[in-house]
């Protein structure tokens, strides 16, 4: 295992303490020392942490034998953590100190009032609260410009996402370092931008929760019904069963704090108050909504209700996830990779709600407010002003009515909120390469994969770059390792129809660059899936590297090419080559796919992206605009026409060409046995 960096920005981060050794703290200890820094585990109670001594082993026994970590990494790993009783032992010499105590604040603050007074002042203090605002821990220190939250996921050794928030007066510098600390030991941090409740995750979850509450206090479904729904519906566990595995008391603490800070509507809860004060609270006390034994839910046998629907949830989540736009909370894009990392989710709200508009939204939360007699399923402002579209695309300039007094290194105010939003024309990027030559680049790295705004973005690249007399080749790549992997699961599709309009549109879009009248180069690398594969048949030439991987895997996944694969495959290389390809779902190499037929170069060392390059400037020298454009043309319309009304379009595009300026200079060059200089006319 690498030695992780120990400068990260201008801070060092060599050693860590994390304070608190229950389910959260030895998970988040355990990480940070895999990513190869020295952790202190400590606890005020001694057997907190023996049980989190042995958990540690098990879980990196248990990665050892599923192949996913090397034995000699799990050694070293423990070596560098240590379990500590004495509080000020622990955090003696530390950079950074991350507390995982229980979700109380007032026992929050006196633990970082304690901190405070025996760290010096350059050690930097994170919070793992799932809900706490963090400028009310930070103003328990002296510290604040180097206090902010670390939420991780549970387990946090698995789960990839780590909310990190700032105070209202946390400095750029300590946010930018650990958001980079995060990534160095693999995981996928998301930035809040503006300290609130609850944060991304959990604002939206608690929306949920609240919802299932009201629907067991007014008793319109038992929760084996409404789980049986659930899994119905695809999802491996139910709303209760989830509840009781996370734990009741977790939920009904949460919504408490959400009631003080949010709303009083999330304290209208009754069954919650008395599983708690019951002492049922799930798994771990051998009872809540279900008795569990051996670590399984004894779920009675139950057939799914009708009281609740999907759009019921739909609608909900998409509620807050607006919410949090609105307050400058976060970006419509974060919002959806915080809910698919943090909730297991194949798709985010924001993605959900590309498929509604806005009085289909509005229509339902008043339906849900009025039959819950709940304010927190009131549609939000934008959704009632039929500016959902603006809101999910992040271009409101909404300003929240309360800001936060900062000082002068605040970095998360509504104003800086609002500039961090990303237009949608950011996931595919146009760039200029030398004369003539203009690459556009898929940015969604690692795997560049295809979505709604993918293809948006790609639609207008081609409208630009059609129109753009100093552009003679496009060459289309992607960010990084890979060229596209193909299309994005994660995104909502509501209905059959739906799911059909979108692959009419990627045919459209990819039909517009076969159309383009420019010669068109697809940099194929890594992997070229599906989707990604159908992009690149569109071009008109396909240079690939020698270790690419080329295939449909569409119908292991119970699909078809559905963006004009099965027609271009089968003309580029013919029916049985296609059939073997399309049919198994099998990869193939880039050196059968350039025997056969399916690409035209292969770079079997060095930077394809720099070679395709090189090889677009060399063509674009020698090659006339309008006569490229003429054969593009033909050569799309061989397949398509009679021969003889071919052969009538190739006499008529020699008669244009004859009166160019470029059929001049290309006789004169090719006499004077000199380069030609085209101009395009």
């Amino acid at each position: 295992m690498v030695q992780l960096e120990s400068v990260i920005l201008g801070i060092e981060y060599r050693r860590i303490a994390v304070v608190g050794a229950g389910d959260m703290g030895h998970g988040i200890a355990q990480v940070f020392a895999m990513g190869g820094l020295e952790v202190r585990l400590t606890d005020k109670f001694p057997e907190a942490l023996t049980r989190a001594r042995d958990r540690v082993g098990s879980s990196l026994e248990r990665l050892v034998a599923r192949g996913r970590l090397a034995q000699k990494d799990a050694e070293s790993t423990l070596s560098r953590l240590s379990f500590v009783e004495d509080l000020g032992k622990a955090v003696d010499g530390v950079d950074l100190v991350v507390e995982a105590i229980p979700e109380d604040p007032e026992l929050k603050k006196s633990i970082f009032k304690e901190l405070d007074r025996i760290t010096g002042s350059e050690v930097v203090f994170a919070s793992n609260t799932s809900n706490i605002r963090i400028s009310d821990l930070a103003s328990a220190t002296a510290r604040a410009e180097r206090f902010l939250g670390m939420h991780f996921f549970n387990p946090p050794v698995s789960m990839k996402l780590v909310e990190v928030i700032p105070g209202s007066r946390t400095s750029q510098e300590v946010l930018d370092s650990v958001v980079e600390l995060c990534r160095k030991i693999g995981k996928s941090p998301v930035r809040v931008l503006r300290d609130s409740p609850g944060f991304i995750v959990n604002r939206i979850n608690a929306a949920d929760v609240l919802l299932f509450s009201l629907i067991i206090d007014k008793g319109l479904a038992s929760p084996a019904e409404v789980d049986a729904y659930a899994k119905s519906q695809g999802l491996p566990m139910g709303p209760y069963e989830l509840l009781d595995f996370v734990g009741v008391d977790i939920a009904y603490d949460s919504l408490k704090y959400f009631a003080k800070e949010v709303s009083p509507d999330y304290a209208r809860f009754q069954k919650l108050k008395e599983m708690v004060e019951g002492g049922r609270v799930g798994k771990k006390s051998g009872a809540g909504f279900y008795e569990w034994r051996d670590g399984r839910a004894v779920i009675p046998e139950s057939k799914p209700t009708s009281a609740l629907s999907m759009m019921d949830l739909f609608a909900i989540e998409i509620n807050e996830a607006v919410k949090l736009i609105e307050e400058g909370v976060s970006t419509p894009s974060d919002i959806d990779t915080a809910v698919m990392l943090g909730m297991n989710r194949p798709f985010g709200p924001v993605s959900v709600a590309k498929s509604f508009t806005s009085s289909e939204l509005r229509s339902k939360l008043e339906e849900l407010a009025n039959r819950f007699d709940c304010k927190v399923f009131s549609p939000t402002k934008s959704i009632t002003e039929g500016r959902l579209r603006e809101a999910i695309e992040g271009r409101l300039v909404t300003i929240p009515a309360k800001q936060e007094e900062a000082g002068p290194k605040t970095v998360a105010t509504a104003a800086t909120a609002q500039q961090q939003l990303k237009p949608v024309s950011e996931v595919v990027v146009v760039e200029r390469r030398g004369r003539g030559v203009a690459v556009v680049k898929l940015n969604r790295p690692p795997l560049n994969l295809l979505n709604a705004d993918v293809l948006k973005g790609l639609e207008a690249a081609v409208a630009n770059l059609s129109s753009d007399p100093d552009t003679r080749i496009v060459l289309i790549t992607g960010e990084g390792k890979n060229f596209s992997a193909g299309a994005d699961f994660g995104q909502f599709v509501a209905s059959t129809q739906d799911f059909a309009e979108f692959s009419r549109r990627g045919q459209r879009i990819f039909r517009q660059i076969t159309e383009m009248p420019k010669l068109t180069i697809a940099v194929m690398k890594g992997h070229v899936l599906g989707g990604g594969l159908e992009l690149a048949l569109s071009c008109d030439l396909r240079v690939a590297s020698g270790d690419c991987s080329i295939g449909f895997p569409e119908v292991t996944r119970g699909l078809v090419p559905g963006w004009s694969g099965t027609q271009r495959l089968v003309r580029l290389v013919g029916t049985s080559r296609a059939s073997q390809i399309i049919l198994t779902g099998g990869r193939t190499g880039a050196k059968d796919a350039l025997s056969a037929g399916l690409v035209h170069t292969v770079v079997e060392n060095g930077d394809v992206d720099s070679f395709a390059v090189d090889y677009a400037a060399e063509i674009a020298s020698k090659v006339a605009p309008v006569a490229v454009t003429l054969a593009k043309r033909l050569l799309n319309k061989a397949a398509e026409v009679p021969s003889d009304v071919g052969l009538e379009m190739e006499a008529l595009a020699m008669g244009v060409l004859f009166g160019t300026e470029d059929l001049k200079e290309g006789i004169a060059a090719f006499m004077q046995k000199r380069n030609p200089q085209f101009k395009g006319k």
